[in-house]
């Protein structure tokens, strides 16, 4: 068995590409992409949240979360607020309607996510965890010698 690095990296992203494909599959009704249904789980889970620190929690872009945030507020899923305590950050949450579609989409997502992961037992599932952490942190720590 290959146990080389970019065997592992190989594997790795083909689970990705295999996993990725079925929490598509679970969004795709909702005619928006990865990082609008991103947003709204954020808001959801999270609750009102400055723009910026939604941008960060998904690495999006200044622009690209002020795009999102646009197009999720003119479908009325979420609106801007200004901030009680810093006059320069705008507050973002979810509308009523837009309450409504992240936690039906969310409950089913999950349903989803479920099926792809029920092969795992517990100790598995939490093995699987810590390992990528692990891994996760190792990565980030030779990105940010370069």
């Amino acid at each position: 068995m290959d146990k080389s690095g970019v065997h592992i990296w190989l594997i790795l992203w083909k689970a990705y590409e295999a996993v990725n494909g079925c929490a598509m599959q679970s969004i795709s009704s909702l005619d928006m992409c990865l990082s609008d249904f991103g947003i709204l789980e954020i808001l959801l889970n999270k609750g009102p949240l400055p723009i910026n620190d939604v941008g960060r929690k998904l690495s999006l872009t200044s622009g690209a979360i002020t795009a999102a945030v646009d197009r999720l507020e003119k479908r009325n899923l979420v609106e801007r607020s200004l901030s009680a305590t810093d006059r320069r950050a705008r507050i973002v949450s979810l509308t009523k309607s837009g309450n409504k579609l992240i936690t039906g989409a969310f409950n089913k997502h999950s349903e989803h996510m479920e099926d792809v992961f029920k092969s795992l037992t517990d100790r598995e599932r939490q093995t699987l965890l810590s390992l990528l952490k692990k891994v996760g942190k190792e990565a980030e720590s030779l990105v940010a010698q370069k």
